[in-house]
C-alpha cells in the first residue's frame, strides 16, 4: 500500500530517510510491531527472526545481554535481519554527554554501523543528540534517536512535572531526532505526548501486550489497539510474542491489530 495514503502528510512533508524507511516498511509489511527481543543467545535470536521475521517492521535488541556475542555472529544476525526488511533498534539508552555518547556507539559493539535507531535520555542536555548525529555520520549512515519521554514501568521519575515536556521540546528541534519513547500502558498519556509532538515526529511504545499477566518486575501493560488509535506508531512487544506458544502466529495477531488500527486512525484523519 502507498505510503502517502496511510501515513498522509506526515510521508509527504518528513524529510528524515530514516522516518520514511520505518513508514515504507509498515506499509510493506502491513505492521507497526517492533519485537523486543531481550534474548541472551545468539541462537534464540537467530530463531526468533526467523519465527516471526515476516511479521514485524522493527527489531529492538539490547547487543550487551548476548552471552556469546561475537563480532562475526552479530555481523550475520544483522544481515538475516536486513533480509527480512527490519529496522534494527538497538536499546541502548545513552544518557552521558554527547562525546562520550558518540564514542559509546563505537567501541566493541559498534553500534553506529548497524543500529538504525537508538534510544537515549536526555538528562545530560542536548548534546546527546549531537554526538550521536557523528557517530552515525562518522559512519556514513543515516540513522535516528528515539528519546525517552515517558516510560511504562511503576514509580519511573520521567512522571516528574515538566520533565516529559522538555524532552518533547528539545527534541522536536533537532533532527536526529526521529521521535520519542511513550507509555504503552495508558493510552491518555500517548493522547497527551502526541498533543506535545505534534505530527512530525514519532512516538513508539512499549508496555503493550493482550495479556496483562506478562507483567513483571514493575512492568505495567496496556492494549495495542488503543495505543495506535491514541497517537502511537509502533508497538514494541516483548513477551508477548516470544513467550507465546506459537510465536508466529500471535506476532501475525499483533500485525494485524496495529495495521487495522493504523487504517482506522487515518481514515478518522482525514
Amino acid at each position: 500500500m502507498d505510503p502517502a495514503s496511510i501515513w498522509g502528510s506526515r510521508w509527504l512533508n518528513s524529510n528524515q530517510p530514516i522516518a520514511k524507511k520505518y513508514m515504507e516498511t509498515v506499509c510493506k509489511k502491513q505492521s507497526l510491531v517492533v519485537l523486543a527481543a531481550d534474548k541472551n543467545t545468539m541462537e534464540e535470536l537467530n530463531k526468533l527472526v526467523d519465527d516471526v521475521g515476516d511479521y514485524i517492521s522493527a527489531l529492538k535488541t539490547h547487543v550487551d545481554l548476548i552471552d556469546d556475542w561475537t563480532k562475526e555472529s552479530w555481523g550475520k544476525f544483522i544481515s538475516k535481519a536486513k533480509e527480512k526488511d527490519l529496522l534494527i533498534f538497538e536499546d541502548r539508552k545513552h544518557g552521558d554527554i554527547g562525546k562520550i555518547a558518540r564514542d559509546q556507539m563505537g567501541g566493541i559493539y559498534d553500534s553506529k554501523s548497524w543500529a538504525d535507531l537508538i534510544t537515549a535520555h536526555l538528562i545530560s542536555g542536548p548534546s546527546i543528540l549531537d554526538g550521536m548525529q557523528e557517530a552515525w555520520d562518522s559512519a556514513n549512515k543515516d540513522g535516528g534517536v528515539l528519546l525517552l519521554a515517558q516510560m511504562s514501568s511503576e514509580g519511573n521519575l520521567l512522571e516528574l512535572p515538566g520533565y516529559t515536556d522538555s524532552v518533547v521540546k528539545i527534541g522536536k528541534k533537532h533532527p536526529i531526532c526521529f521521535g520519542f519513547i511513550g507509555n504503552g500502558s495508558n493510552h491518555e498519556e500517548i493522547i497527551q505526548l502526541r498533543r506535545l509532538v505534534g505530527e512530525e515526529k514519532m512516538i513508539w511504545t512499549p508496555g503493550v501486550n493482550l495479556n496483562s499477566d506478562d507483567a513483571e518486575l514493575g512492568q505495567r501493560y496496556g492494549d495495542p489497539e488503543k495505543a495506535i488509535l491514541s497517537g502511537s506508531d509502533a508497538i514494541i512487544i516483548g513477551s508477548g510474542i516470544h513467550k507465546s506458544s506459537n510465536p508466529s502466529e500471535m506476532a501475525l495477531k499483533y500485525a494485524k491489530i496495529s495495521w487495522d488500527a493504523l487504517i482506522k486512525r487515518s481514515v478518522n484523519s482525514d
